[in-house]
């Protein structure tokens, strides 16, 4: 079997949002176990007290798992820095392949509750900053399309769920991720002559992170999560799947998963057994 077919992600060039913890590094392993080039931009330059990691060791886990790194101290709300970033992949690369929009701010208040800071955090990082990043690598992707190189991108954003439930119970950060969503429904469908594929993937169930831990739910939540494992096996599928056949979708872990055999989800399970999990919002 040639690499490629082993490795398909070999050689290719990643950038993403975030990445220095939790799901997006994740991700960025599995892409670097099969020897992909990957940047991170990333703010986290020094530890955070309740946050482990930074864009240091996650830089350095993903060389250990067979990557090779840029990792780009930065600002996704920042025009300048996310251009500079997206310059110094292709220059020090030879191009930009796939795009994954995983930075993203969660603050669930109600509208009355929420400071408009908190909010416009929400907008500039989730929306926008899916919205620049994505902006920015176009050109690179086509290249990469024209290349034959299989260009993707993949934002970490929910189906556009109308339920009014959502927007009711947390309206800044449902604008914020819907954002998120529109751009991919959008990008997906400017993009589908230049054969480059624009999906989002969303999980089923909460994901054992920081977030969940420190924000959401702490431990007791956590127990009735899943790992970051199945998002990053799932984002994996999807980002090595026919750039021209698969576009324009608002994937579910488990669903992609599924479509390719893999049903049993135990393995994904933070505590072991049968018991409920949570779901996650906007399902």
């Amino acid at each position: 079997m040639t690499d490629q077919a082993s490795k398909p992600l070999a050689n290719r060039t990643v950038i993403m949002s975030g990445g220095s913890r939790g799901i997006g590094l994740e991700i960025a392993k599995r892409a670097a176990a099969d020897g992909a080039n990957i940047t991170l931009i990333a703010k986290t330059d020094k530890p955070h007290p309740k946050l482990p990691g930074t864009i240091h060791t996650a830089a350095a886990e993903l060389e250990a798992a067979g990557g090779t790194v840029l990792p780009f101290v930065g600002d996704v709300r920042e025009d300048e820095q996310v251009a500079a970033a997206v310059r110094q992949t292709v220059e020090r690369f030879g191009g930009i392949d796939i795009v994954v929009n995983n930075a993203s701010a969660i603050d669930l208040s109600p509208t009355e509750a929420i400071s408009m800071k908190k909010y416009d955090l929400m907008q500039d990082i989730n929306c926008r900053g899916s919205f620049l990043l994505s902006k920015l690598s176009i050109a690179a992707l086509r290249e990469s399309a024209a290349a034959g190189r299989n260009p993707h991108i993949l934002t970490l954003s929910p189906p556009l769920n109308l339920d009014p439930k959502w927007a009711g119970g947390s309206l800044g950060y449902t604008i914020a991720k819907y954002g998120m969503s529109l751009t991919t429904l959008g990008l997906a469908e400017e993009l589908k002559d230049a054969g480059i594929a624009v999906n989002s993937l969303w999980p089923r169930t909460t994901i054992a992170t920081a977030a969940v831990r420190n924000l959401l739910g702490g431990e007791e939540m956590v127990a009735t999560s899943r790992t970051p494992d199945i998002y990053a096996d799932a984002a994996y599928l999807v980002l090595t799947s026919p750039a021209k056949e698969t576009t324009g979708n608002f994937f579910l872990d488990d669903e992609v998963l599924a479509a390719h055999g893999i049903t049993d989800l135990e393995k994904y399970r933070v505590v072991p057994g049968d018991g409920p999990l949570t779901t996650d919002l906007f399902l």
